[in-house]
């Protein structure tokens, strides 16, 4: 054995589960992603350096810690900057899982009678209804045919971060003392900037605009487009942007009340600050 090698190398952690990625790595940037011939990837469960990381709320918030855990935990993906949209929501439930189990504990009140109660999720089938949202189609309107294609994380933190600041203006302005005027003024600001990040969100969504004279992909003349189209063009394709986001979302889960035997749907969403809290 070489003297630089580890004795205690085969106590480290091994892959826990083996993972297909929504978007079966379409999507990714080149170099992005290093996919193995059968398309599964490894997932290792997180060390203790990786918790901590995951509980640094300005790192979390900005997404460096979810980044830094997912290199950590799936070395197949190099640049967890450029993953596609489509596959955090797998991606994330899967380190869950190898890191601590297929349960996942959460409380539920009933809406017909109030009454509260905890379920256990079973995260294995949570994450084998996650599915790709289809961008193999095009949108045709008025003479164009627009091809789209998902956000990259980098893209997604980024849009959230801005719309938390500009909703933050627009929550804490009526309660601030500066004179109505200036208040009307920055406000205004605020939905201009709310609006400007729409367009921005959009034209990352738009791939390719295709027309008689010309096949554009500059995303400022897609932006441009975009600002200065009819409202009814632009309510297309927010529309079917829309749609093919919620295509990727996760379902609602159907639960019954064990108090009035109620059936009703809960949302879930991965709440990146405590999904991984408190789980071991």
């Amino acid at each position: 054995m070489s003297q630089n090698t580890n004795p205690l190398q085969q106590f480290f952690r091994q892959p826990a589960i083996y993972i297909r990625l929504p978007s079966d790595g379409d999507f990714w940037a080149p170099g992005a992603l290093e996919l193995p011939e059968n398309r599964e990837i490894p997932v290792y469960p997180m060390t203790a350096i990786d918790e901590i990381t995951y509980r640094t709320p300005d790192a979390l918030f900005n997404g460096e810690a979810v980044v830094a855990v997912i290199k950590s935990c799936i070395p197949a993906i190099r640049d967890a900057w450029k993953m596609p949209a489509v596959d955090v929501d797998t991606v994330l439930i899967a380190i869950r899982i190898a890191s601590y189990g297929h349960e996942l504990e959460l409380g539920s009140s009933c809406p017909a009678c109030g009454h509260e109660h905890d379920i256990r999720l079973d995260l294995r089938v949570i994450m084998e209804r996650l599915d790709a949202a289809d961008y193999s189609g095009s949108l045709r309107v008025s003479g164009m045919e627009i091809h789209f294609q998902p956000l990259t994380y980098r893209q997604l933190t980024e849009n959230s971060l801005r719309q938390f600041e500009q909703q933050k203006v627009m929550n804490v302005l009526p309660d601030t003392d500066m004179p109505e005027e200036e208040k009307i003024k920055r406000l205004q600001a605020a939905i201009k900037q709310l609006t400007e990040l729409t367009v921005a969100t959009l034209a990352d969504c738009v791939k390719m605009i295709k027309t008689d004279a010309a096949m554009v992909t500059d995303i400022k003349h897609i932006a441009e487009f975009l600002r200065n189209c009819d409202s009814r063009v632009f309510g297309e394709i927010r529309q079917h942007i829309t749609s093919l986001r919620e295509q990727a979302d996760i379902k609602p889960i159907d639960l019954e009340c064990p108090q009035c035997k109620n059936q009703y749907q809960q949302p879930f969403s991965l709440d990146q600050s405590n999904f991984f809290v408190g789980a071991s």
